[in-house]
């Protein structure tokens, strides 16, 4: 098994969907795509509709959730939005995530897992986390306290470099646990060097869809990549050499293996052996 050649094929087949812009018919079409995956690795899945604004008319989106039963009823949720901003084809924002999640999906469906897993793929992200916001105001009390943690997959194709972050403290251990995979993996991964003081060493900003989840007090992991210590040093300029790559025109399949040859194969490989690695280790001990 060559560990991110399944996301890497993922990505290609999201290319085809045009922009996915939140509510469009690009959108649905790589919903319906996700939800094919899942039920054909034999995850018990469903779609979750909701609207921008609640109840109004809109923003018509969905997450799709596919479900794998653990050792353990405890869960793990696991998390990528599949929508995009019309600039670009939202291959590195967010295709690379959605990638690497499917990946796993498949690569653990014969493997019992400490945990159970709820794999879930965000809708309308791209205008104001509604996706993830949605899905967790739909938790009930039992349901958030059944939760052990949220990883969180958004940009990992096109940034100089890797990261993994969790929360401060305590809430940190999927992150800490993920940086000791990485060293026994040898994998170029990191974490936020904490040169900004806003967002200490190891953490980030509540801008992807881990923030809904932390708010109602579950633990996050978030895999990334982006370059900590250019710009503002605040994560959001990826690259050296062109600057952001997400929310822009050369966010293409094209043009990150163009200007970044090699880069998103290695990547997306590294991504998905750790968060593989990840869902095996999380609760075994």
């Amino acid at each position: 098994m060559v560990y991110g050649e399944t996301a890497y094929e993922h990505l290609k087949q999201l290319n085809t969907f045009g922009s996915r812009v939140a509510g469009t018919e690009d959108e649905r079409a790589a919903e319906s795509y996700i939800k094919s995956e899942f039920e054909k690795i034999g995850l018990e899945t469903s779609v979750q509709p909701f609207s921008v604004p609640p109840g109004g008319s809109s923003i018509h989106s969905a997450n799709v959730v596919g479900f794998k039963q653990g050792k353990s009823s405890k869960e793990i949720i696991v998390g990528a939005h599949y929508d995009a901003v019309s600039a670009g084809k939202g291959i590195d924002d967010n295709a690379s995530g959605v990638g690497v999640l499917l990946e796993a999906a498949k690569a653990l469906q014969d493997i019992e897992t400490p945990y159970s897993i709820r794999f879930v793929s965000f809708g309308a992200e791209e205008v104001g986390l509604q996706g993830s916001k949605y899905y967790a105001s739909q938790m009930d009390e039992s349901e958030i306290s059944n939760t052990v943690g949220m990883i969180n997959l958004d940009s990992l194709a096109a940034g100089d470099h890797m990261y993994v972050y969790g929360g401060a403290g305590e809430a940190g251990f999927i992150r800490d646990l993920a940086l000791e995979i990485v060293k026994q993996k040898d994998l170029n991964i990191g974490t936020n060097p904490g040169e900004n003081p806003k967002y200490p060493a190891g953490t980030t900003g509540d801008w992807s869809d881990h923030a809904p989840f932390k708010k109602i007090g579950i633990p996050y992991g978030y895999f990334e990549a982006t370059n900590w210590e250019i710009g503002d040093k605040d994560g959001y300029v990826q690259t050296v050499e062109h600057g952001a790559i997400f929310h822009t025109e050369n966010d293409t399949l094209e043009f990150i293996e163009s200007a970044f040859p090699g880069r998103v194969q290695e990547h997306l490989s590294s991504f998905s052996l750790l968060l593989q690695e990840l869902l095996k280790s999380l609760g075994s001990k």
